[in-house]
């Protein structure tokens, strides 16, 4: 069965190119949903409506939970409620200097 933790590793590899960080540290992740049957929901939102590679950042979620071992479905739900704000940021990152 797979778990939350192998598929925010997962995610930890997806970076936003514009950002040089990963979506998972940038806060990007709302929500990871498994399902009895293996397949995944993962939901998230960018850092604005106007972000010009949130079609890349989607495409790599996509691919990266569907390389996982077992999974039959993988989904992808952009969301802009709760919108992103930089309180949703890891501590590493907020903190950088």
């Amino acid at each position: 069965m797979l778990t939350k933790k192998e598929i925010v590793e997962a995610l930890s590899m997806c970076q936003d190119p514009e950002l040089g960080s990963n979506i998972v540290d940038i806060g990007l992740i709302q929500g990871i949903l498994i399902n009895p049957d293996n397949s995944v929901k993962v939901t998230l939102t960018m850092t604005s409506a106007m972000c010009p590679v949130t079609s890349i950042i989607l495409a790599d979620v996509q691919l990266r939970i569907e390389a996982l071992p077992g999974i039959s479905k993988a989904e992808v739900d952009l969301v802009w409620d709760p919108m992103w704000t930089p309180e949703m940021m890891s501590d590493e990152l907020k903190y950088r200097s």
